[in-house]
């Protein structure tokens, strides 16, 4: 942690100022890059009938999707840190492209977890390498910035029902080729980054030689670290919801509500496109009103209404799942600017580490779901998964935004 505190007195061209041009566009290749990764679950109803898998299996795949990614997305993140590399944010697109094609002609469930396998890896070296840019790109308003882009991410994730429903159900498994001519727009787009990417880091570069390296207080250590742990806590107790609503809702839906395919995509829409929303606006607000509180608030007022949702009747469920969407996904941009903060020196790390954790999460909680449902019901799994949230109480522990802020001033 030496170099955080070194890294803290870096001025960087775009401190003050916000390029707005860099951060829509890496925007909408995370939009193109998460609509890849939507593909997957959006087949999960065309691959369970077209192959005959379980909802254990199904949960697997989600599995070595989110896992290769979350495993290596902090992996990428430290190497990065110590020696960037603004052209792998093409090369991993490139391996997404290939694990697309991969996916629409796959035989078998292998097959397809080894396609899976290099969406995964374009995922875990995009996702870092992106935040970097938009750290870099975000001037003083890290928090829009950080919105900005997951917003973007968020979107991609909310086309998976639409996907579902215009591409998938009338073509089937091999209408997932569409999807290599947006992995191939996303490469093109990202190549054009790499470059800005490159002029920055030769200007960071130079900057560094006059830089003094100190020691950081042990008490502050100390306290960072517990302010991760928490942070994981909270992490996993969104994505696991996140998880059981994206993945199973749909099928619950199906089996409560007795409708098609096609229609139960509605509900996944609202809440993706909803989290979408929320994933915006929780930026701006957690810059105008800090970020532990955002992160509070983000969980604890979606319990009530969590725990309600299986509960209710079909129409009613749509509106809950609007509500849910926005509020929970508040806090997704907001956890990792609050994490960077933490450790201001190591931008690829904590980004790495907070959106692969909810990757990673994300997987182990699918495979979970999957289990559970296969063994307890579908109803039963919901209604356990409606209790998670309620960890959201631990962001009670976490230090205020100002005491951070005061450990590196």
């Amino acid at each position: 942690m030496d170099k955080a505190l070194q890294n803290k007195s870096l001025v960087t061209p775009s401190d003050n100022q916000t390029t707005y041009r860099v951060l829509f566009i890496i925007a909408g290749c995370h939009l193109l890059n998460d609509s890849l990764q939507a593909v997957i679950p959006a087949m999960f109803p065309i691959l369970e009938r077209s192959m005959g898998l379980s909802f254990t299996q199904l949960g697997l795949i989600a599995f070595a999707l989110n896992m290769v990614s979350s495993v290596m997305q902090p992996v990428v993140g430290t190497y990065t840190d110590k020696r960037p590399i603004p052209y792998a944010l093409p090369i991993g697109l490139t391996s997404s492209m290939f694990g697309i094609l991969g996916l629409a002609l796959a035989p078998n469930f292998w097959f397809v977890l080894i396609s899976v396998v290099f969406i995964g890896l374009g995922s875990a070296v995009f996702h870092p390498e992106g935040s970097r840019v938009v750290y870099l790109a975000a001037g003083d308003k890290r928090g829009l910035a950080q919105s900005i882009f997951q917003v973007g991410g968020n979107s991609g994730q909310a086309l998976a029902p639409v996907i579902t429903a215009l591409i998938l159900v009338p073509l089937g498994q091999k209408g997932a080729l569409w999807f290599t001519l947006i992995a191939g727009l996303a490469v093109i787009f990202l190549t054009y980054i790499a470059r800005w990417y490159k002029g920055q880091m030769e200007l960071i570069a130079r900057q560094k030689k006059n830089i003094v390296s100190k020691k950081p207080n042990i008490d502050i250590a100390k306290s960072i670290k517990i302010a991760i742990v928490l942070l994981v806590f909270i992490v996993f107790a969104r994505s696991w919801y996140a998880a059981a609503i994206s993945n199973f809702y749909a099928f619950y839906a199906i089996d409560t509500y007795q409708i098609s395919i096609a229609n139960s995509q509605i509900y996944i829409f609202i809440f993706l496109a909803m989290g979408a929303v929320g994933t915006f606006i929780g930026g701006p607000l957690a810059d105008r009103f800090g970020r532990k509180n955002i992160i509070l608030l983000s969980l604890i007022a979606v319990s009530p209404l969590s725990v309600l949702l299986p509960f209710v009747g079909s129409v009613f469920a749509m509106v809950l799942l609007a509500i849910i969407g926005i509020i929970l996904m508040t806090s997704f941009s907001v956890t990792v600017v609050y994490a960077q903060e933490l450790i201001p020196g190591k931008i690829g790390l904590m980004s790495g580490l907070i959106v692969g954790l909810a990757f990673g999460m994300g997987a182990i909680g699918a495979v979970a779901l999957g289990v559970f449902i296969d063994l307890f019901g579908l109803s039963t799994t919901m209604i356990m998964a409606s209790l998670l949230p309620l960890l959201g109480f631990l962001a009670l522990l976490l230090p205020s935004d100002k005491r951070v802020q005061g450990w590196y001033n």
